[in-house]
């Protein structure tokens, strides 16, 4: 059982995996890891079942399993499960849907 179907987030979170940016600029000058940014972009790996409007009615989910989205650079908390980093983070604090 791989690491991402062992976390099932609740209400209307999502379990992201960060896309690494490549190591090599222009010119051929490497960046430390120190030095790197956050990425913003990543693979949503799980989601939760949705928000609760105030009626009891669950609100669905706009993102899915396998989309590549951006997100906000300082959003969600990071976690590490079975030496995987992951990203948790609310469905608002999706900006996009990268086709």
């Amino acid at each position: 059982m791989s690491a991402a179907k062992k976390i099932q987030p609740l209400a209307d979170r999502v379990v992201v995996m960060a896309l690494e940016e490549t190591e090599q600029m222009r010119g051929g000058l490497y960046i430390p890891d120190t030095a790197k940014e956050k990425p913003q972009e990543g693979e949503i790996v799980a989601v939760g079942p949705g928000k609760m409007n105030d009626d009891g009615d669950r609100i669905p989910m706009e993102v899915e399993v396998g989309d590549r989205v951006l997100y906000g650079k300082y959003s969600g908390t990071e976690v590490k499960v079975v030496g995987d980093d992951y990203l948790i983070l609310r469905e608002s604090d999706i900006l996009a849907i990268v086709n």
